[in-house]
């Protein structure tokens, strides 16, 4: 019963550090005091499934889940996979173009949209709005019809804490009514320093928005339009797509510098420009956008394929020296990764290149071949697009666990991430966390099997899957909610290239 309690205590412990929060912030939440938080972390404290249940929407981390309980993985490897996959379409465009559909007052009709719990969360915040969604196939085309007076105080919001994209709202929402409140995000206690990159760029089109109480309050003033370029601090993602809503239905022009040009920023652009908004510089970091000041169109628009997902299943051909064709590859979004794979002596064949269906992203299929590695001669660390996708370092922590040579990852955009890469250790691998950042990896590695449970962010989790892939023996991972929220049946899929996954929940 004690080695129970600790680790529970342990992954709740891993779950609040991930979420940015103190004890004493935690304590705040639950109503406890931190001496109790304490406990429960050292597995001194005993728990009803009432906080259990109390601490996993707190922390936004399926801790226990009352009635079925939690999904865990059972791996036997060491595993070679063969045959052929499709990439899934892109989790960050798709929820992007979510909140996007909030600006249309017609209906949007998303093609192939990954079915992931992210979405799911999204999809019953919308519903509680008066929006009204449905798959229409099982292709997983959607529909989105708004209603004409969107009712804001009954957002749900234990949907809203359990995804991080309710942020996106606020671009489209300081356009539907002056004043407004929204949970926070992720379910944890964000503050105003978090989000005040999302402030600086909204701020010009009359937002404030005071972040306490466990909600966003925002205000709009609509005497406010920009009078100059709108100058981004830091080149986020999430923050350029809150820009850009926000600008499209702001009739006049505005300018954008210094913004994230990512693939779902594109995808988000390209769905704007099929509004009627005009959108220049798509694919730079300066964008000029000319909004309509009111948007009732209805749309398709099919997001294009998933750059991350197609570095999962690359990372996973690699590291079990398989030879699979990984179909619908963006690869634009991956030409940095491939070049540095390259290196390490990756060898693959490519397809010539052809278009998604939303006409404009550039795909390829690529052929793994197994190979020999070795490590690269310097770091391996993301930067804004063009550069290495901060989403995809982690996959290189398992490739160069199998590697001949030390290779060093300096993840310098997320605190205390690099840690959960340090789980690779229980299955065999040699890695060494330097600081919060960095990591030094040594190969190369023979997996064997071991007992884990999942760590609290979505990449590190999947890497784990990956390395139990190539494990001698049964493997076990355990409490996968987090892969859910952003794969659609990836142990499935991989089952149908070979492995040996079986899905199974505690009696």
């Amino acid at each position: 019963m004690a080695d129970y309690k600790g680790r529970i205590g342990n992954l709740i412990r891993d779950a609040r550090k991930h979420r940015g929060l103190t004890q004493h912030q935690l304590a705040e939440l639950l109503g406890t005091s931190q001496s109790a938080i304490n406990r429960i972390e050292k597995g001194h404290q005993n728990l009803s499934l009432e906080m259990l249940a109390r601490i996993g929407a707190a922390l936004d981390s399926e801790i226990v889940a009352l009635g079925a309980g939690p999904t865990h993985l059972r791996v036997d490897g060491p595993t070679t996979l063969s045959g052929s996959i499709d990439v899934k379409t892109s989790k960050n465009a798709g929820v992007a173009l979510l909140c996007a559909s909030l600006l249309n007052k017609g209906r949007t009709t998303l093609r192939k949209v990954a079915r992931i719990e992210e979405v799911n969360r999204l999809l019953e915040v919308l519903n509680s709005l008066g929006v009204a969604t449905r798959w229409l196939n099982e292709d997983n085309d959607l529909e989105i019809i708004p209603p004409a007076h969107l009712d804001l105080s009954q957002i749900d919001e234990g949907a809203a804490r359990r995804t991080r994209s309710v942020i996106m709202f606020l671009g489209p929402l300081l356009h539907r009514t002056e004043e407004f409140e929204l949970p926070y995000a992720g379910g944890c206690n964000l503050g105003t320093r978090t989000v005040e990159p999302h402030m600086a760029a909204l701020r010009p089109f009359g937002l404030e928005v005071k972040a306490t109480d466990g909600a966003y309050h925002a205000r709009v003033n609509r005497a406010l339009e920009p009078e100059r370029p709108i100058v981004l601090t830091e080149r986020g993602d999430t923050v350029t797509e809150n820009a850009l809503m926000a600008a499209a239905l702001h009739p006049g022009t505005t300018v954008i510098r210094n913004a994230s040009s990512n693939y779902m920023v594109q995808d988000l652009c390209f769905y704007l420009q099929k509004l009627g908004v005009t959108v220049e510089g798509v694919g730079t970091t300066t964008l000029q956008v000319t909004g309509r000041s009111s948007i009732d169109v209805d749309v398709d628009y099919a997001p294009a394929e998933d750059p991350i997902e197609a570095m999962s299943l690359l990372a996973a051909a690699i590291v079990t020296k398989s030879s699979i064709t990984i179909r619908r590859v963006p690869i634009e979004f991956l030409e940095i990764e491939l070049a540095t794979l390259e290196e390490m002596g990756f060898r693959y064949d490519r397809s010539p290149e052809y278009a998604a269906l939303n006409g404009e992203t550039r795909l390829v299929d690529i052929t793994t071949r197994p190979s020999e590695l070795r490590a690269p001669l310097d770091k391996i660390h993301p930067m804004p697009f063009p550069g290495l996708n901060i989403d995809n370092l982690p996959f290189f922590a398992v490739i160069a666990a199998v590697a001949e040579g030390q290779t060093l990852l300096h993840d310098w955009v997320y605190e205390n991430r690099a840690i959960y890469l340090t789980e690779l250790n229980k299955l065999g691998a040699q890695v060494k966390l330097l600081d919060p950042h960095r990591v030094l990896v040594e190969g190369p590695t023979h997996f064997s099997g071991a007992e884990i449970v999942c760590p609290p962010a979505l990449r590190p989790a999947v890497v784990l899957l990956i390395a139990m892939l190539a494990s001698k023996g049964r493997s076990v991972l355990r409490s996968t909610y987090v892969i859910h929220r952003g794969y659609e049946d990836l142990a499935e899929r991989l089952n149908e290239l070979g492995a040996n996954i079986e899905t199974f929940r505690d009696i």
